[in-house]
C-alpha cells in the first residue's frame, strides 16, 4: 500500500512538473443559458477542477447567456478556431452533422435517466466520434433535457392538441411529431414566445421544466403538461484547432475535468427538474400528467419517414433501441 501511494504521488508530481514547464493556457467556454443552469454548473466545475489538477496552469473562463454568441455562431467560431470550447444543445449541430437529427425523433427515449445512460455508452461515443471531421472534439454529454408542452389548456391526450398553435423547434422531427397530434407547429424565435402566449398568438410551446421556470413562463401559462415527446441532448465541445495546440498532459486534464464536471451537471439537472416542478406548482401552474402511451402511438406513424431522411438512420435507431434494453 505504501509503495502504491508513493508511486501515485510520484506520478502526480511528475505531471505537475511537466505542466509547470509548459506554457500556461487560458481557454474560453461559452453557452447560452442562465447562471443557475446545468450548463453553467458543468462549465464552472470544469474550470475549477482543471485549475486544481494543473496547479493553476490551465485557466478556463466561462461566458454564459450568449455572451459569445448563439449556439450556431459558437459552432461556427469553434470550427474555424475562433472559440476554444462551448456547450450546445444537439439541435443546432444538425446543420453540420445530419446524423444528429436522430435525436429529434419523438419518443426516442423513455426518460432522462435512460437517455443519459445510453449517451454515456457506445451510442454516445459513436456520435462524439463524428465531430473531429468538422474540426470539433466532443468532451462529453450533459444531461438530456425533457421537453414538455406548456399551454393555455390541459393536454391529457393527443386529441387535446387538435388545432392548437404550438411553438416548437424548426426541425422535421419536432414539426412532424406535433402535426401527428393534430397541432399546428408555429415557427417563432424563442425570445418571442412569452409575448406570443400573453397575446394569444400561440396556445403553447415546448421546453424543459427548468427553462419554463427560469424564463418566467409561469406568468403566462396555466398548464405544464408532462408529454415527454422529446429528450434534447446537450454536449460540451472543444475546437480541434485549440485541442491540437494543447500538450497531451493538458488534454488529459481538460478531458478528465470535463468528465467529472459533466457527471455533476447531470445530477444537478435531475434535482433542478424536481425543484422546477415544485416551483411551478407553488406559482399556481397546474402540472398535468399526459397520456404518454396515447401520444407515442399517434407519433409512431412518422418514424419511418423521419428515419429515411437521416444518414444511416435505421442503423443508428436500432443501436439506440439495443442500448435502451441494455440499461434497463
Amino acid at each position: 500500500m505504501k509503495y502504491a501511494f508513493a508511486g501515485a504521488l510520484a506520478a502526480t508530481t511528475m505531471l505537475a512538473s511537466t505542466l509547470a514547464c509548459a506554457q500556461a493556457v487560458s481557454l474560453n467556454v461559452g453557452h447560452t443559458l442562465a447562471p443557475d443552469s446545468h450548463y453553467q454548473i458543468a462549465a464552472v466545475r470544469m474550470a475549477e477542477i482543471a485549475a486544481k489538477k494543473s496547479n493553476g496552469q490551465i485557466k478556463i473562463n466561462v461566458f454564459p447567456q450568449s455572451q459569445l454568441g448563439g449556439e450556431v455562431k459558437m459552432i461556427q467560431a469553434a470550427r474555424t478556431g475562433g472559440l476554444d470550447m462551448f456547450i450546445t444543445a444537439q439541435a443546432p449541430l444538425t446543420n453540420t452533422i445530419k446524423a444528429y437529427s436522430l435525436f429529434d425523433m419523438p419518443y426516442l427515449f423513455d426518460g432522462v435517466d435512460q437517455a443519459n445512460n445510453v449517451l454515456s455508452g457506445s451510442v454516445g461515443k459513436e456520435f462524439l466520434a463524428m465531430l473531429p471531421k468538422y474540426n470539433l472534439v466532443g468532451l462529453g454529454f450533459l444531461s438530456v433535457m425533457e421537453r414538455n408542452v406548456f399551454s393555455s389548456k390541459p393536454i391529457r391526450s393527443g386529441t387535446d392538441m387538435q388545432g392548437m398553435k404550438i411553438r416548437v423547434m424548426q426541425s422535421p422531427g419536432y414539426v412532424k411529431a406535433y402535426e401527428s397530434f393534430g397541432a399546428q407547429p408555429t415557427p417563432m424565435a424563442y425570445g418571442d414566445v412569452y409575448m406570443a402566449l400573453q397575446q394569444g398568438v400561440v396556445d403553447g410551446a415546448d421546453t424543459s421544466p427548468d427553462q419554463f421556470v427560469m424564463d418566467k413562463f409561469v406568468e403566462v401559462s396555466k398548464f405544464y403538461n408532462i408529454t415527454r415527446v422529446h429528450y434534447l441532448p446537450a454536449l460540451l465541445i472543444a475546437s480541434k484547432t485549440t485541442w491540437d495546440k494543447l500538450t497531451p498532459d493538458q488534454r488529459k486534464i481538460v478531458q478528465d475535468s470535463a468528465t467529472e464536471a459533466l457527471a455533476e451537471s447531470r445530477a444537478y439537472y435531475k434535482k433542478s427538474y424536481a425543484d422546477s416542478i415544485a416551483s411551478m406548482k407553488k406559482a399556481g401552474v397546474q402540472v398535468v400528467e399526459s397520456n404518454v402511451d396515447n401520444l407515442k402511438q399517434a407519433s409512431a406513424k412518422v418514424d419511418e419517414q423521419l428515419l429515411s431522411g437521416i444518414p444511416d438512420g435505421k442503423a443508428l435507431f436500432d443501436k439506440v433501441q439495443a442500448a435502451k434494453k441494455a440499461v434497463k
